[in-house]
């Protein structure tokens, strides 16, 4: 009759319990987060009786080994916002919360097209940065709401990793004979970039309402290479183009975005700071 260990069997048994757990704890976490998330967007929606959707791209943490990845904007980010809106009454505000670098201009347009058609008030909020795409679909909301130290950015064409307006510069500086073929055709498909890209801006502003002759100056400004692609617009200066700009951003917005931060394995945050408001030294000694 063979022997039987307990304190062996223990310890297999506390063996696999640990395999599990460390195998489970990633999915619990995650699904904590996103219950976390989803917490908040309801606190919001109830305050602001509208639906909250947000498009945060921040870096993610994924798997076991919590391998960073990057993310930007794609299709199935406009299929799904797309899909949030035909959810939506038609008489129910949107709240859409944008954190993005920007992205595929196919699926920005998609967003902002849809946004414009929405018979109910839209509302853009950018509690940090809205860059290329992400400023696409801001402008194609009835209301901006930005943090004061958020940024939007151009929306002008980008031709592989090289911008349209600057690809269109070789036409100035040098004669056509002396520009190798695969130039010219960059350049073509340039300047139908940009003319398309302002023609978006002036349909989408125009549909909520702004003067034709403003929309085209201020998608002039905004499509035409005026200021390189990551040149921050801040909200003064979005002010001063007449846009509906204001910064009124619900503090559960930034409970949010807090959810969002994902630090870099085990290493140290490389911002730190004791994470409660401080009171004046005038309310301290009142408090006194």
């Amino acid at each position: 009759m063979p022997y039987y260990d307990p304190f062996s069997y223990l310890f297999s048994l506390l063996w696999f319990l640990l395999f599990v757990f460390i195998l489970l704890s990633p999915w619990y976490k995650r699904m904590a987060l996103i219950k976390a998330r989803e917490d908040v967007i309801r606190k919001l929606e109830e305050k602001r009786k509208s639906r909250v959707i947000t498009m945060i791209h921040r870096q993610e943490q994924i798997g076991f080994l919590g391998i960073p990845i990057f993310r930007f904007m794609t299709i199935e980010d406009s299929e799904r916002v797309l899909r949030a809106i035909r959810m939506t009454p038609d008489d129910m505000p949107i709240d859409l919360i944008i954190h993005t670098p920007g992205g595929l201009a196919l699926a920005a347009t998609q967003i902002a097209n849809a946004l414009v058609k929405h018979k109910a008030p839209v509302r853009v909020i950018v509690p940090h940065y809205a860059m290329s795409g992400g400023t696409l679909i801001a402008l194609a909301a009835d209301e901006i709401i930005m943090d004061e130290n958020a940024v939007l950015g151009p929306v002008d064409p980008q031709i592989g990793n090289m911008p349209a307006a600057s690809i269109l510069k070789v036409l100035e500086k040098k004669d056509p004979k002396d520009i190798d073929d695969q130039t010219l055709i960059m350049a073509d498909v340039s300047e139908k970039a940009i003319k398309q890209m302002v023609d978006c801006l002036v349909d989408l502003l125009t549909k909520n309402g702004m003067d034709k002759e403003k929309a085209k100056k201020i998608a002039e400004e905004l499509a035409t290479g005026k200021f390189t692609h990551d040149y921050p617009l801040t909200v003064e200066y979005l002010k001063s183009l007449g846009l509906p700009v204001n910064t009124n951003v619900p503090q559960e917005v930034y409970e949010l975005m807090e959810l969002y931060e994902q630090p870099m394995g085990s290493q140290p945050p490389s911002v730190q700071y004791i994470p409660v408001p401080y009171k004046s030294p005038q309310q301290q000694q009142n408090a006194k």
